[in-house]
């Protein structure tokens, strides 16, 4: 039982961020896409952006986004599916010593 639990809430904790980049993405849109109905219409003489929902819109997805990414790296990582760009770095020997001795 307490497997289904813990599994249930790791896709929790992954759709959550997917849900939100989801949100984020539609923030956007709607926000771009009001400007253009709003500007091809001659009754308004100025129409203007909605920076704020559209700023929110880019936090919430890039949030989300990068959460998700970070996980799958984090994973692939763990699991040596990477290719050499993206494996940890490891510390560099020091200079004079020597490891066969």
């Amino acid at each position: 039982m307490k497997m289904l639990i813990s599994r249930f809430i790791a896709i929790l904790i992954l759709v959550i961020p997917g849900f939100l980049a989801m949100k984020g993405f539609l923030m956007m849109k709607d926000a771009f896409f009001l400007y253009i109905a709003v500007h091809g219409d001659d009754s308004v003489l100025n129409p203007t952006f909605e920076w704020l929902s559209f700023l929110g819109g880019l936090a919430l997805f890039v949030i989300g986004i990068g959460f998700l990414g970070g996980w799958i790296l984090f994973r692939d990582r763990k699991r040596n599916y990477v290719g050499p760009r993206f494996k940890k770095k490891r510390p560099a020997a020091k200079p004079g010593s020597s490891s066969g001795n």
